[in-house]
């Protein structure tokens, strides 16, 4: 089996000059099944656009077993909580709030696994005040006790009042046992979420997903708001 390795950076224009993104895969080697890919691992980061913005990245794994990176968008962002305010000159004190997504979808764009994070801060007079961080899994079963399935799953932060900065993170390991794979020991997907709240009310986002075996056409898809 020969090794192939890839290695992918993104820099677009416009908008994404100002705020930044990034993705890599490495490594990707062939199979001998000749859709199939080993030991892929993708790594990225996206900034957390302004307030009212998503921004959003898909990555998909190409005939060749490499890495092949979508535009970073950014749309329209989903309602904020009753709970999370937007900061304004007259209430600088408001939360804030900051939502990530990490997920994998196969060639049928099905959902597989993903990993969500939510994150609310307060700041005040150039620190973190108070920050809680949530974490959330989702898989994909299929009929019969089949499919997709959380092995185990951390998360944390390593600050929650009067902080410098605060940095989030959440992992998910799942398996897979189903009409795909009857063994339960080809498939296994392990994502990785980090979040750091800066005391000026930014925030960034970082993603890591490590895939046993893919299939072509998988797509990882991720986003911050």
């Amino acid at each position: 089996m020969n090794g192939r390795f890839a290695g992918v950076a993104l820099a677009a224009a416009g908008l994404l000059s100002l705020l930044g993104g990034t993705a890599s895969a490495a490594p990707a080697a062939h199979s001998q099944h000749p859709r199939s890919c080993d030991g892929v691992r993708l790594t990225g980061s996206l900034p957390v656009p302004p307030a009212g913005l998503s921004a959003r990245q898909s990555v998909t794994i190409g005939e060749d077993c490499t890495a092949r990176l979508g535009k970073v968008v950014f749309a329209a962002a989903a309602a904020p909580s009753a709970e999370s305010r937007t900061p304004s000159a007259a209430d600088p004190a408001a939360t804030r709030h900051v939502r990530s997504w990490n997920e994998m979808y196969d060639c049928c764009n099905i959902r597989m696994t993903g990993l969500y994070t939510t994150s609310d801060w307060n700041v005040a007079d150039g620190r973190v005040t108070t920050a809680t961080t949530a974490a959330t899994q989702g898989w994909n079963r299929e009929p019969w006790n089949a499919g997709w399935s959380l092995k185990s799953s951390t998360d944390g932060q390593d600050c929650s009042s009067d902080c410098a900065v605060v940095n989030a993170e959440a992992t998910a390991d799942f398996t897979y046992k189903g009409v795909f794979d009857l063994s339960g020991d080809w498939y296994a997907n392990t994502h990785r979420s980090s979040v750091r709240l800066n005391p000026d009310g930014t925030a960034s986002c970082t993603f890591d997903v490590q895939l046993r075996h893919t299939f072509v056409g998988w797509n990882w898809q991720r986003g911050c708001e």
